[in-house]
């Protein structure tokens, strides 16, 4: 008999249902050379007589064997299955999963070509038990290529994260000759097997290629082992397969990989079990407590610096035992988004608590600043609202109490409250019954609160579909509305009795309700039937929904779900677009605005618009929006959210459209509408055709490129040298150039005017608003926003310590911060009243006017702000990454920089120290400059703007 080229090895307990579907996909392998080794672990089902029976149907091919007892887990089924296989490969699959067709062919094919001893493809997660049967690609970033390493030290995270034994192909000499078993009588035996396998292996291969598909059933009544962390056991298992593992790296001398593993550690597996501590007891927490403890005494405090904060956290405080900091902090884990801590400020720095600051490792783990708690409004914040008190009158009454954080104190004995209860259908668009609270009372660092909820009485679901039913409770602090799930954690709702409740449809379906935590750890109720009609209904009622029918009806309903979700699809809106809006007549007058992709009202934009309201224009205005709904923009505007249908048929039918950056890209312009493209800033950086990544596309993607800049009726420009770079770069043809400056500058012009005839400078309304002192200096920070090289936007961090700054020049200045707006920035409480976040102000125009000087790097804010000729400090600490990167720039702002160009904290410091004489020293070179990148700016942009397409005599015109 010829050796099989792979032999995989099915492993089954008590699975009789499910190992057909699993044998077969490995019979049934596009490589014929497959046996397949079906061993049962003394299984008390009919899983073996099913064994036995896919061995006769595939005789030579399938074969079937039992374990004498029953080993309790994965590993001694496995190795006795790799004893008995023949062929040259040996793969493994569990009996509820299933092989991709191409498996093993995919895997023999890169084994014999690399001669890899170990073959890894990618695991496919399949949520089983879910309607759309989603699909979770595990790890992908692994597999985006095929590689080969010659040791696991090349990549440790295939170490760390793909611990997985059955998305791989194992040469069998190698097993042998490595003396490689799974352990027997421990669970989570892949950890340790992959990573002896990884350890030993003298070549692993890495395949792009789906191999596994690991069907996840959340519902099932019996949950894996790997779902049953809620038993110590569990865990101690978990904590033993780990040492194992640091034992062999430490032997193999692989201390890299032991820090990586670390950092896996505290952010998933601790993290896993973490998630159960507030619904388990207070034995199991001890005991946990104690493992865990052990175990996180030898990671070194350096990889709590590469998990997120909330992770490194709560391992802290649980290696500090304080089940009271650690609770919270859980709940935060689970929840990503709530403040379950009421926060400590201290030195300037927000603390998580106000416990363990006096340990230096504390303090740093400890400290959130970064995450900006203290500068969001109350109204932002997703709350803590722990439930203190359940009880229950056994008939249809509930009394709840709990607390809601108060944050840093926000809320004052001053501050008027208010809330109410709510309880609202998890399905969307049903009903919302309100409940009043007896007391609400502010109690230092918690709002303290009680309701009473009559339920049998005010509680009406249909009792078909809500079924489950979130509460809230809905806190108004002086008009500040924030909403709080209630956290079950630390009530017991076990003695709690299900009560009765009045569906409006029949109570033959539901007559019953009772509470229970959601799987984030929230308060809910769930319908149930609990007398014999209801119980007979609902059994009548499952049978039912199983008919064809039933099945006929879902399919209707999915069917018009689809239809509905086609409807605003993307490809409908557009069709939809030119094949319908744009067929319908243009209505003059009417304009639509948009100023950076409808995320501000802002910019040269809003200065058309409001000259236009100033001289009296009739028009029809529409401004269009990003985000869940418009904030700072015109009352007096007909607003649409960008990319719904208003705003489609909007620009449609538009006489003109007025923007600053560019209208979705597939929309066609009709001739007849005007684009009047008003561009938002001079270009340092190389941009549109000359930029190296676009040159390197595809003709098609060129044209279509191409396609959208011609939509352009009309291209402001402020210098020619905006015409020898903006122009060119986007073949803009000549007459389309409007040589206007940019409106969003008059009032730059304006200021610098008054500013030279009075002698004066005159702050307005703004520093007031900012709590600026008359005698301080004000400075402007804007720099501008970084990307990868694939065009992805780099998050942004302040690269000078604003509190050296605060410290060395708060006597003298006060420093404004506005990060581009695809950025922002998170302020220490340490800087009060020195560095202000003024991000949030959409228009940096009356920002520049408010500034005495101006610190930058490349933004085109130094075009803008040169126009009132005043100071400005260039502060290039990566000039030569960015200047030097395959974009590239126009011009070496090094040479020409009208103002100090610093590259340094120290410089930059040094610079500001001297701000005045240096202003003294460069002013002829910011003349130069203005008259170079500005010599459209006259003031009078605005309004040579609306005369040209708005005015009487272009209005006579049309009428004619």
């Amino acid at each position: 008999m010829p050796v099989p080229d792979v032999s995989v090895v099915v492993i089954v307990y008590n699975d009789a249902e499910r190992l057909p579907t699993a044998v077969r996909s490995a019979v049934d392998q596009t490589l014929h050379g497959v046996e397949v080794v079906i061993v049962d672990d003394c299984s008390t089902d009919r899983s073996f007589a099913v064994a036995q029976e896919l061995a006769a149907a595939h005789p030579g091919k399938v074969r079937a064997l039992q374990l004498p007892e029953n080993s309790g887990g994965c590993g001694a089924p496995r190795n006795h299955g790799v004893a008995h296989a023949r062929g040259t490969y040996v793969m493994f699959l569990d009996s509820d999963d299933v092989l991709e067709p191409n498996a093993c062919r995919n895997m023999l094919d890169a084994a014999e070509r690399t001669g890899a001893d170990l073959v890894s493809g990618m695991c496919v997660r399949v949520h089983a038990d879910t309607r759309t049967k989603k699909t979770v690609e595990w790890y992908p970033w692994l597999y985006a290529r095929t590689r080969t390493l010659e040791s696991i030290s090349e990549l440790p995270d295939l170490l760390v994260f793909d611990t997985l034994s059955t998305n791989k192909c194992y040469r069998r000499a190698f097993l042998r000759e490595a003396g490689l078993e799974f352990p027997v009588g421990i669970h989570y035996e892949d950890l340790l097997f992959s990573a002896q396998a990884y350890v030993a292996a003298r070549r692993i291969t890495l395949i792009p290629n789906h191999v596994y598909f690991w069907n996840v059933f959340e519902k099932a009544a019996t949950k894996s082992i790997s779902n049953r962390r809620h038993e110590i056991a569990n865990f101690a298992h978990r904590m033993e397969i780990h040492r194992r593992v640091d034992e062999l790296l430490a032997a193999e001398g692989l201390d890299d990989l032991k820090f990586h593993k670390d950092v896996k550690f505290l952010k998933h597996d601790l993290v896993l079990h973490l998630r159960d501590l507030p619904l388990l007891d207070e034995g199991y927490r001890r005991e946990f407590a104690e493992m865990a403890n052990g175990y996180l005494a030898g990671i070194a405090p350096e990889a709590y610096e590469r998990v997120q904060p909330i992770q490194a956290i709560c391992a802290y405080l649980l290696g500090k035992e304080d089940w009271t900091a650690l609770m919270p902090a859980v709940d935060t884990l689970i929840n990503r988004d709530k403040l379950s801590t009421p926060l400590t400020e201290r030195d300037g720095r927000v603390y998580w608590t106000d416990r363990h600051l006096d340990d230096p490792e504390g303090r740093r783990v400890l400290d959130v600043t970064d995450a900006g708690y203290h500068t969001r409004p109350l109204g932002k914040l997703f709350l803590r609202n722990q439930l203190t008190g359940y009880t229950d009158d056994g008939r249809g009454t509930v009394e709840l109490s709990g607390s809601v954080v108060n944050p840093l104190g926000a809320l004052t004995p001053a501050t008027p409250l208010r809330g109410r209860i709510e309880l609202k259908a998890r399905r969307r668009s049903l009903q919302t019954f309100s409940f009043p609270l007896r007391t609400l009372r502010l109690d230092g660092d918690q709002v303290r609160w009680d309701a009473e909820l009559d339920l049998a009485r005010k509680l009406r679901p249909l009792g078909v579909i809500d079924a489950v039913w979130d509460v809230r409770l809905i806190l108004d602090a002086d008009g500040e509305i924030t909403r709080t799930r209630m956290t079950v954690g630390g009530v017991d709702l076990d003695a709690a009795r299900a009560l009765r409740i009045r569906p409006r449809l029949t109570r033959l379906v539901s007559d019953r309700v009772e509470p229970a935590p959601s799987k984030r750890g929230h308060l809910t109720f769930v319908l149930r039937a609990e007398s014999r009609a209801t119980r007979s209904t609902q059994k009548l009622l499952g049978e039912a929904l199983r008919s064809p029918a039933a099945a006929l009806a879902k399919t209707g309903i999915r069917k018009a779900r689809k239809a509905k979700r086609e409807l605003n699809s993307g490809e409908t809106k557009l069709r939809v677009y030119h094949e319908v809006f744009s067929k319908l007549p243009l209505r003059k007058g009417l304009v639509v605005f948009e100023s950076h992709l409808g995320k501000q009202y802002s910019d040269s934009p809003r200065a058309i618009y409001e000259e236009m309201r100033r001289q009296g224009v009739e028009f029809e205005a529409v401004w269009s929006y990003a985000g869940k709904k418009p904030d700072g923009f015109p009352e007096d505007a007909t607003l649409v959210k960008r990319w719904s249908w208003p705003y489609l048929r909007a620009l449609a039918q538009a006489e003109f459209w007025i923007d600053n950056q560019g209208y979705p890209l597939k929309l066609t312009k009709r001739p007849e509408t005007t684009y009047v493209q008003t561009w938002h800033g001079s270009a340092l950086k190389r941009m549109g055709f000359d930029e190296p990544r676009l040159r390197l596309q595809p003709r098609a993607a060129k044209d279509a490129y191409q396609e959208v800049l011609d939509r352009f009726d009309h291209f402001l420009i402020r210098s020619e040298h905006d015409e020898r770079t903006l122009a060119r770069a986007f073949r803009l043809r000549p007459e389309v150039l409007l040589r206007t400056g940019y409106p969003r500058n008059d009032a730059l012009v304006a200021a610098r005017r008054a500013e030279e005839a009075s002698g004066t400078r005159t702050r307005g309304p703004l520093a007031a608003a900012l709590g600026i002192p008359a005698d301080k200096t004000v400075l402007l920070y804007a720099p501008t926003f970084r990307a990868a090289p694939n065009g992805q936007v780099k998050g942004f961090e302040l690269p000078f310590d604003v509190d050296e700054f605060a410290s060395r020049f708060g006597d003298r200045y006060v420093l404004l911060i506005r990060s581009h707006y695809l950025n922002h920035v998170v302020l220490p409480p340490s800087v009060r009243g020195t560095v202000i976040d003024v991000t949030d102000h959409h228009d940096i125009t009356p920002l520049m006017e408010l500034a005495d000087g101006l610190i930058t790097d490349y933004s085109s804010v130094m075009f803008d702000y040169a126009l009132l000729d005043r100071p400005m400090v260039f502060y290039a600490h990566d000039y030569d990454e960015y200047a030097n990167e395959a974009r590239g720039t126009y011009f070496d702002l090094k040479a020409t920089a009208p103002g100090p160009f610093v590259e340094t904290e120290g410089e930059l410091f040094d610079a500001l120290d001297r701000l005045k004489s240096a202003d003294a020293e460069h002013r002829e070179a910011r003349q130069r400059f203005t008259a170079t990148y500005g010599e459209y700016d006259r003031g009078d942009a605005a309004r040579r703007v609306v005369d040209r397409f708005f005015g009487t005599a272009e209005r006579e015109g049309d009428a004619k």
